[in-house]
């Protein structure tokens, strides 16, 4: 009984860690915390009304990510990107992603194509409801499979090392007004062409849906400006 109530308890401090990154995320994101803004453990531990053990995971996390960095002295600050090297990496990152699905497309098992289905499907509940966090999950699930199915590992782990470094903007872009139907619609069009067989437009439709992301997020970033 005790080793299940240690399993509880770091389940339960890595939800909470999650939920402490999400915000912090959206916050960095959107503006709300500027570059070069410390960030402070014990206060967000009792913001959040958490241990530091959560709290210094999901600034680990941020700092994988590239929002934050961790300084000797300073402690943990806000990193300064600019808009120009945001898009660079969206641009970056749609030619990989774009690389990836025309790959999978030919190359995916039967059972891989049916577990990316499932995904997609299950994905406008999400939609219908408005559940941004859960749609959040649900696309980096998405992308991770069509990663896999290109039976490319060094391939797989670019493209999540990129996409890693994306993160908390990819999850941003989808605050956009509209965005969560959008990013689904545009994953159908990449589904139908993954059905069809045709890597070569499942290919474009992954290049464009990227780059939708990236101009999604230049307006939410633009809003968020003007609030």
């Amino acid at each position: 009984m005790t080793n299940g109530l240690e399993d509880e308890d770091e389940g339960d401090r890595g939800l909470l860690s999650d939920r402490i990154r999400n915000a912090l995320t959206d916050e960095i994101t959107g503006g709300a915390l500027p570059a070069g803004a410390a960030l402070d453990e014990q206060q967000l531990a009792d913001r959040f009304g958490a241990s530091r053990t959560p709290v210094r995971e999901a600034l680990r996390q941020l700092a994988v990510s590239g929002l934050v960095e961790m300084r000797a002295r300073r402690g943990v600050v806000v990193a300064r990107i600019t808009p120009e090297r945001i898009m660079e990496m969206f641009e970056t990152v749609a030619e990989i992603e774009a690389m990836c699905v025309r790959l999978a497309t030919y190359r995916m098992t039967p059972l891989e194509r049916s577990h990316l289905i499932e995904l997609h499907e299950a994905s406008e509940a999400l939609v219908s409801r408005g559940d941004f966090d859960a749609y959040d999950a649900f696309n980096r699930d998405f992308h991770d499979a069509i990663y896999h199915a290109t039976h490319n590992g060094f391939l797989a782990e670019q493209a999540i090392a990129v996409r890693t470094r994306l993160n908390g903007f990819r999850r941003t872009q989808l605050r956009q007004s509209e965005r969560l139907r959008r990013s689904r619609d545009e994953h159908e069009a990449i589904m139908q062409a993954i059905a069809e067989g045709d890597g070569e437009m499942a290919s474009r439709r992954m290049r464009a849906h990227m780059l939708n992301a990236a101009t999604a997020l230049r307006r939410f970033i633009e809003t968020s400006k003007l609030a």
